[in-house]
């Protein structure tokens, strides 16, 4: 038996007989990624890996209450599942009790294709990219600019077995392209992205295309000073910005006064409205095209997941509901703890509930303000009141009598998330986007573009 050889639920199986512990759960992560890399208009390197991750959480039951470890290890071979085994168990019985023990999930109908080999990627994802790249690089020469960036594909398939009898898998596509165009000078530079499943639905000649159009943008330049302008926000921004809120939405934190969310004088905020125009941001684990798993799976304990959670079922949520604080996320052990229903995070999050109307409609509605490109190093401040701070990057335009006339400096930014949602004049049409500072972490997003009559552009960022 080794690392690859074995199928993934023989090694959930084969944890489980060795376990001596009150509870187990076991994660078996199967991880396969594919990628190119271009510079310069000219592909630089290609390559394939695969992997294999394995998670043992045991619970020990004492007089005190229930304790639980963790341990999890890459390449697991044979010789070292039953020492991986032993470790859990052994930090399980060297910790306290675990302030969110509950009973292990149970009573969950088994996955189908539990029993079958994981799911795989290879270069073979790129087949119709690839050449669809190639015309990039010859319309991108043409049109005398650069090309730069990468595709990334990676599938994950996760087995999750316990002692209560669950096993569960999910397989995960995932996939990411970026690409950055710059000027031969290298004195102006554009970025855009994209998320896919499969990259059929990607294309890199319509990004070339917008690309270049923002480079034109960029042959003026305009200075303009710190302070508040209204800001047309792209999906990718607005995604960025909310995926934040979303992992600051525990509702255990809220209950206990920490957050954004917790109301003055004890208590949470749900059912308060928090933004001005109707919108509804929800995650689905069916989502077409966002689709995730459809189970917990948790590898610690924490504000908004627990281990003894692993493989409760989830279900559609509304964090927002037309305007107000529907939900937030909230464990088995947080709910009983807050009077909160059950509600642990999904993965993948949709805002919607703004008009049919495209950024670039929205661009010539505009009598002068600022347009973004996307932001990074977003940075949390405070989170009383989730304030948060960033720079934006690849591309401020400004935009006047509905054009755009050019590009501006970069700007250190100031802004709650929350707050925006409150202020918000106009929201467009929602579509898939890559959160671009997120990327590594979370890209199942579909958001629409937001106008904000006052972002606050706090200082001026030089070098950017």
């Amino acid at each position: 038996m080794s690392a690859r050889t074995d199928k993934p639920h023989e090694v959930v199986e084969r944890a489980l007989d060795l376990s001596r512990a009150d509870g187990c759960v076991v994660l078996a992560e199967e991880h396969s990624t594919a990628n190119l890399r271009w510079a310069g208009n000219a592909l630089t390197t290609n390559g394939v890996t695969r992997g294999r991750t394995l998670t043992v959480v045991a619970t020990v039951d004492g007089r005190e209450g229930t304790a639980s470890g963790v341990v999890s290890r890459s390449a697991v071979t044979a010789d070292d599942l039953e020492p991986l085994v032993r470790a859990a168990e052994e930090a399980a019985r060297s910790a306290g009790p675990a302030e969110d023990a509950g009973p292990l999930v149970r009573d969950v109908p088994v996955s189908a294709e539990f029993t079958q080999g994981p799911a795989e990627t290879s270069s073979a994802v790129f087949a119709e990219f690839a050449p669809a790249l190639g015309e990039a690089f010859a319309r991108a020469r043409a049109g005398g600019r650069e090309l730069y960036g990468f595709a990334h594909h990676e599938v994950s398939s996760t087995y999750l077995g316990t002692s209560t009898g669950l096993r569960l898998r999910h397989d995960q596509p995932n996939g990411t392209l970026e690409v950055n165009a710059k000027s031969p000078d290298r004195t102006r530079s554009a970025w855009a992205g994209r998320a896919t499943r499969d990259f059929r639905d990607v294309d890199p000649v319509a990004l070339d295309a917008e690309l270049g159009v923002r480079l034109g943008w960029a042959s003026r330049r305009v200075e303009l000073p710190a302070g508040r302008y209204e800001t047309l926000l792209p999906p990718t921004a607005v995604a960025d910005l909310l995926i934040y809120q979303m992992w600051s939405s525990s509702g255990r934190d809220a209950a206990e006064g920490r957050t954004v969310f917790s109301r003055p004088g004890g208590g949470t905020r749900v059912g308060d409205r928090i933004a001005a125009l109707p919108l509804t941001l929800r995650g689905d684990p069916r989502e077409p095209g966002l689709e995730s798993a459809p189970f917990v799976i948790a590898h610690s304990s924490g504000g908004d997941q627990s281990v003894f959670d692993n493989g409760l079922p989830l279900e559609a949520t509304d964090w927002v509901r037309d305007g107000e604080l529907a939900h937030l996320s909230t464990t088995r052990h947080g709910a009983e703890l807050t009077g909160l229903p059950v509600r642990p995070p999904v993965g993948n999050l949709v805002l919607e509930g703004g008009d049919d109307r495209s950024l670039e409609e929205m661009v010539a509605g505009t009598r002068r303000g600022l347009l973004l490109t996307c932001l990074w190093y977003i940075r949390e401040v405070d989170p009383a009141t989730l304030l948060l701070t960033g720079l934006t990057r690849d591309g401020v335009y400004l935009v006047e009598d509905g054009e755009v006339t050019g590009e501006v400096n970069n700007f250190r930014f100031n802004e709650s998330p929350v707050d925006l949602l409150g202020r918000a004049t106009e929201a467009g049409r929602t579509g898939r986007t890559l959160p671009r500072e997120w990327a590594d972490w979370f890209t199942r997003a579909a958001m629409p573009p937001l106008r904000v009559p006052d972002f606050n552009m706090s200082s001026v960022s030089r070098g950017v």
